[in-house]
Protein backbone atom coordinates (compact mmCIF):
# COMPACT_ATOMS: atom_id res chain seq x y z
CA UNK A 1 0.00 0.00 0.00
CA UNK A 2 1.15 3.63 -1.05
CA UNK A 3 2.57 5.28 1.89
CA UNK A 4 2.89 8.67 1.14
CA UNK A 5 1.13 10.64 -1.78
CA UNK A 6 2.81 13.95 -2.85
CA UNK A 7 4.92 15.62 -0.37
CA UNK A 8 5.41 19.26 -1.02
CA UNK A 9 7.31 20.80 2.42
CA UNK A 10 10.46 23.69 2.49
CA UNK A 11 11.96 23.68 5.87
CA UNK A 12 14.05 27.14 6.44
CA UNK A 13 17.82 27.08 7.98
CA UNK A 14 16.81 27.04 12.16
CA UNK A 15 13.32 26.02 11.70
CA UNK A 16 11.60 23.59 14.23
CA UNK A 17 9.16 21.43 12.11
CA UNK A 18 6.67 18.84 13.35
CA UNK A 19 4.94 16.40 11.84
CA UNK A 20 1.67 15.34 13.19
CA UNK A 21 -1.17 13.40 12.30
CA UNK A 22 -3.39 9.90 12.48
CA UNK A 23 -1.90 6.68 13.17
CA UNK A 24 -0.35 5.33 10.20
CA UNK A 25 -0.12 8.23 7.96
CA UNK A 26 3.22 7.99 6.97
CA UNK A 27 4.83 10.42 9.68
CA UNK A 28 7.80 8.12 10.46
CA UNK A 29 8.44 6.91 6.49
CA UNK A 30 8.64 10.57 5.69
CA UNK A 31 11.34 11.12 8.14
CA UNK A 32 13.01 8.18 6.79
CA UNK A 33 12.98 9.45 3.30
CA UNK A 34 14.60 12.71 4.43
CA UNK A 35 16.79 10.54 6.45
CA UNK A 36 17.86 8.76 3.12
CA UNK A 37 17.05 5.61 4.61
CA UNK A 38 13.92 5.29 2.34
CA UNK A 39 13.90 5.88 -1.66
CA UNK A 40 11.55 8.55 -2.98
CA UNK A 41 9.76 8.85 -6.49
CA UNK A 42 10.39 12.55 -6.42
CA UNK A 43 13.18 14.42 -5.16
CA UNK A 44 14.36 15.29 -1.88
CA UNK A 45 17.01 18.29 -1.37
CA UNK A 46 19.36 19.70 0.92
CA UNK A 47 20.87 22.86 0.51
CA UNK A 48 19.93 22.52 -3.49
CA UNK A 49 21.80 18.50 -3.40
CA UNK A 50 19.57 15.81 -3.73
CA UNK A 51 19.55 12.73 -1.32
CA UNK A 52 20.85 9.99 -2.29
CA UNK A 53 20.92 8.23 1.14
CA UNK A 54 22.11 8.72 4.70
CA UNK A 55 24.84 11.23 5.36
CA UNK A 56 26.56 13.31 8.21
CA UNK A 57 24.40 16.25 7.37
CA UNK A 58 21.89 14.47 8.89
CA UNK A 59 21.50 13.44 11.76
CA UNK A 60 18.34 10.76 13.89
CA UNK A 61 17.48 10.24 17.28
CA UNK A 62 14.93 7.41 17.23
CA UNK A 63 12.13 6.52 20.09
CA UNK A 64 14.34 4.01 21.44
CA UNK A 65 17.93 5.01 22.49
CA UNK A 66 20.03 2.87 20.00
CA UNK A 67 22.90 3.15 21.97
CA UNK A 68 26.25 1.00 22.47
CA UNK A 69 25.43 -0.92 25.85
CA UNK A 70 29.46 -1.92 26.25
CA UNK A 71 30.26 1.91 25.87
CA UNK A 72 30.43 4.46 28.44
CA UNK A 73 28.16 8.02 28.11
CA UNK A 74 31.47 9.67 27.18
CA UNK A 75 32.66 7.12 24.47
CA UNK A 76 29.13 6.47 23.56
CA UNK A 77 28.94 10.30 22.31
CA UNK A 78 32.54 9.99 20.74
CA UNK A 79 31.69 6.93 18.94
CA UNK A 80 30.39 8.85 15.29
CA UNK A 81 33.63 11.31 15.90
CA UNK A 82 36.36 8.36 16.08
CA UNK A 83 35.44 7.23 13.08
CA UNK A 84 36.30 11.05 11.24
CA UNK A 85 39.66 12.90 10.92
CA UNK A 86 39.63 15.44 14.07
CA UNK A 87 42.71 14.62 16.09
CA UNK A 88 41.41 13.24 19.78
CA UNK A 89 42.02 16.63 22.06
CA UNK A 90 39.37 18.38 19.37
CA UNK A 91 36.67 14.90 20.25
CA UNK A 92 37.23 15.32 23.57
CA UNK A 93 36.71 18.73 23.69
CA UNK A 94 33.29 18.44 22.01
CA UNK A 95 32.63 15.46 24.14
CA UNK A 96 32.88 17.49 26.98
CA UNK A 97 31.04 20.30 25.82
CA UNK A 98 27.87 18.37 24.96
CA UNK A 99 28.06 16.49 28.07
CA UNK A 100 27.59 20.01 29.65
CA UNK A 101 25.01 21.04 27.22
CA UNK A 102 22.68 17.99 28.06
CA UNK A 103 23.12 18.37 31.61
CA UNK A 104 24.93 14.63 32.83
CA UNK A 105 27.96 16.10 34.01
CA UNK A 106 29.53 13.49 36.66
CA UNK A 107 28.08 11.00 34.48
CA UNK A 108 30.68 10.52 31.74
CA UNK A 109 31.66 6.94 32.92
CA UNK A 110 28.41 5.78 33.54
CA UNK A 111 27.28 2.81 31.20
CA UNK A 112 23.52 2.76 29.55
CA UNK A 113 22.12 -0.02 32.48
CA UNK A 114 23.11 2.64 35.22
CA UNK A 115 21.22 5.54 33.05
CA UNK A 116 17.25 6.55 33.05
CA UNK A 117 15.24 6.82 30.25
CA UNK A 118 15.65 10.62 29.86
CA UNK A 119 19.27 10.27 30.44
CA UNK A 120 19.79 7.55 27.86
CA UNK A 121 17.37 10.14 25.50
CA UNK A 122 20.02 12.86 26.47
CA UNK A 123 22.97 10.80 25.51
CA UNK A 124 21.26 9.91 22.19
CA UNK A 125 20.83 13.25 21.15
CA UNK A 126 23.82 14.67 22.16
CA UNK A 127 25.53 11.56 20.18
CA UNK A 128 23.75 12.90 17.07
CA UNK A 129 24.66 16.57 17.83
CA UNK A 130 28.40 15.82 18.31
CA UNK A 131 29.12 15.30 14.58
CA UNK A 132 27.35 18.57 13.59
CA UNK A 133 24.82 17.51 11.53
CA UNK A 134 23.13 20.78 9.69
CA UNK A 135 19.51 18.67 10.16
CA UNK A 136 18.10 17.09 13.52
CA UNK A 137 15.51 14.44 12.20
CA UNK A 138 13.44 13.38 15.57
CA UNK A 139 11.04 9.93 15.76
CA UNK A 140 9.05 10.29 18.56
CA UNK A 141 12.04 10.67 20.25
CA UNK A 142 10.29 10.84 23.86
CA UNK A 143 7.26 8.46 22.49
CA UNK A 144 9.01 5.71 25.00
CA UNK A 145 9.27 7.74 28.55
CA UNK A 146 7.25 8.65 31.32
CA UNK A 147 4.57 11.70 31.29
CA UNK A 148 6.95 13.69 33.49
CA UNK A 149 10.17 12.70 32.38
CA UNK A 150 8.88 13.73 28.59
CA UNK A 151 8.31 17.01 29.78
CA UNK A 152 11.96 17.10 31.06
CA UNK A 153 12.53 16.23 27.48
CA UNK A 154 11.13 18.11 26.04
CA UNK A 155 12.48 21.00 28.22
CA UNK A 156 16.38 20.19 27.47
CA UNK A 157 15.16 19.57 23.70
CA UNK A 158 14.02 23.20 23.58
CA UNK A 159 16.67 24.26 25.47
CA UNK A 160 19.16 22.86 23.20
CA UNK A 161 17.80 24.18 19.70
CA UNK A 162 17.48 27.72 21.88
CA UNK A 163 21.40 27.10 22.65
CA UNK A 164 22.03 25.49 18.32
CA UNK A 165 19.13 26.39 15.83
CA UNK A 166 19.98 23.55 14.17
CA UNK A 167 17.30 22.87 11.54
CA UNK A 168 14.80 19.98 13.00
CA UNK A 169 12.35 17.89 11.33
CA UNK A 170 10.17 15.74 14.38
CA UNK A 171 7.34 13.26 14.07
CA UNK A 172 5.12 12.96 17.11
CA UNK A 173 1.79 12.01 17.97
CA UNK A 174 1.45 14.60 20.69
CA UNK A 175 0.20 17.76 19.76
CA UNK A 176 1.14 19.65 22.98
CA UNK A 177 4.38 18.26 22.20
CA UNK A 178 4.37 19.66 19.00
CA UNK A 179 2.79 23.30 19.71
CA UNK A 180 5.68 23.37 22.52
CA UNK A 181 8.76 22.76 20.23
CA UNK A 182 8.00 23.72 17.32
CA UNK A 183 7.53 26.99 15.30
CA UNK A 184 5.77 25.50 12.15
CA UNK A 185 3.30 22.14 12.47
CA UNK A 186 2.35 19.94 9.95
CA UNK A 187 -0.91 18.14 9.62
CA UNK A 188 -1.25 14.89 7.18
CA UNK A 189 -3.34 13.13 6.08
CA UNK A 190 -4.52 9.54 6.51
CA UNK A 191 -2.69 7.11 4.48
CA UNK A 192 -1.19 8.05 1.70
CA UNK A 193 -0.37 10.60 3.87
CA UNK A 194 -0.14 14.28 2.17
CA UNK A 195 0.10 17.73 4.20
CA UNK A 196 -2.81 19.02 4.34
CA UNK A 197 -2.53 21.88 6.83
CA UNK A 198 0.26 24.31 8.34
CA UNK A 199 0.41 25.87 11.32
CA UNK A 200 3.02 28.52 12.35
CA UNK A 201 3.46 28.69 16.04
CA UNK A 202 4.44 32.06 17.40
CA UNK A 203 5.43 31.39 21.30
CA UNK A 204 7.74 32.81 23.22
CA UNK A 205 10.09 29.78 24.12
CA UNK A 206 12.37 31.78 26.69
CA UNK A 207 9.28 31.65 29.45
CA UNK A 208 8.86 28.94 32.29
CA UNK A 209 6.80 26.16 30.93
CA UNK A 210 4.48 27.18 33.53
CA UNK A 211 3.64 29.82 32.14
CA UNK A 212 3.88 29.14 28.27
CA UNK A 213 1.26 26.17 28.59
CA UNK A 214 -1.32 28.08 30.40
CA UNK A 215 -1.04 31.04 28.20
CA UNK A 216 -4.24 31.87 25.80
CA UNK A 217 -1.87 31.80 22.75
CA UNK A 218 -0.24 28.24 23.59
CA UNK A 219 -3.91 26.67 24.26
CA UNK A 220 -5.33 28.29 20.95
CA UNK A 221 -2.49 26.83 19.14
CA UNK A 222 -2.96 22.99 20.85
CA UNK A 223 -6.87 23.26 20.11
CA UNK A 224 -6.49 24.58 16.75
CA UNK A 225 -4.06 21.80 15.49
CA UNK A 226 -5.78 19.06 17.59
CA UNK A 227 -8.80 19.87 15.74
CA UNK A 228 -7.35 19.41 12.54
CA UNK A 229 -6.17 16.02 13.61
CA UNK A 230 -8.71 14.70 14.46
CA UNK A 231 -10.70 15.39 11.40
CA UNK A 232 -8.23 13.91 9.61
CA UNK A 233 -8.50 10.62 12.14
CA UNK A 234 -12.16 10.63 11.59
CA UNK A 235 -11.71 10.83 7.56
CA UNK A 236 -9.33 7.51 7.70
CA UNK A 237 -12.08 5.76 10.31
CA UNK A 238 -15.18 6.92 7.77
CA UNK A 239 -12.80 6.01 4.85
CA UNK A 240 -11.98 2.08 6.44
CA UNK A 241 -15.73 1.54 6.99
CA UNK A 242 -16.63 2.29 3.63
CA UNK A 243 -17.84 -0.02 0.84
CA UNK A 244 -15.21 -1.19 -1.46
Amino acid sequence: MQALRTIDLSIAEGEFVSIVGPSGCGKSTLLYVVGGFLDAQGRVLVDGSAIEGPGTDRGVVFQEYALFPWLSVRNNILYGLERGSLPPAERSAIAERLIGLIGLEGFEDRYPRELSGGMKQRVAIARTLACDPAILLLDEPFGALDAQTREVMQDELNRIWLATRKTVLMVTHDVAEAVYLSSRICVMSARPGQIVKEFRIDLDRTIPREQLVTSDAFNRARNEVWISVRQQALAAEKSSHAPA
